[in-house]
């Protein structure tokens, strides 16, 4: 496979059914699901010889797709709404850096008191 059939297949995987899934619809609900999606991709090439005078070669591809749910919309009764997906694990790690932070703080004020006393 060489670089351009890559980057015609990437090229073609980047389309909007990728953001927006089948609506589902229950009732007068109808929810279309959304993504957050990124892609990525590089290349190289080579040539060339080396100090000894052999002839050298290369060549390289590299390609990423990463997904993460956004949320939904929601249309209900000719109302449009947008509901927000909710990432718990980034909700966890920002409350342990702000925990870190905190306590890092209260040791360094508790070090300066103790200081001071002395």
């Amino acid at each position: 496979m060489d670089i351009m059939e890559i980057a015609e297949k990437s090229r073609d995987s980047a389309n909007v059914k990728r953001v927006f899934g089948d609506p589902v619809q229950h009732g007068d609900v109808v929810v279309i699901p959304v993504a957050r999606i990124a892609y990525g991709g590089g290349g190289g090439t080579g040539q060339g010889e080396d100090k000894k005078g052999d002839s050298g070669s290369g060549s390289g591809v590299g390609y990423g797709v990463a997904a993460t749910p956004a949320g939904v919309f929601v249309v209900k009764d000719g109302e449009v709404r947008w509901q927000p997906a909710v990432d718990v694990n980034r909700i966890v790690a920002g409350g342990q850096i702000v925990a870190v932070v905190l306590l890092l703080t209260l040791r360094a004020v508790f070090k300066r008191r103790r200081r001071r006393r002395h």
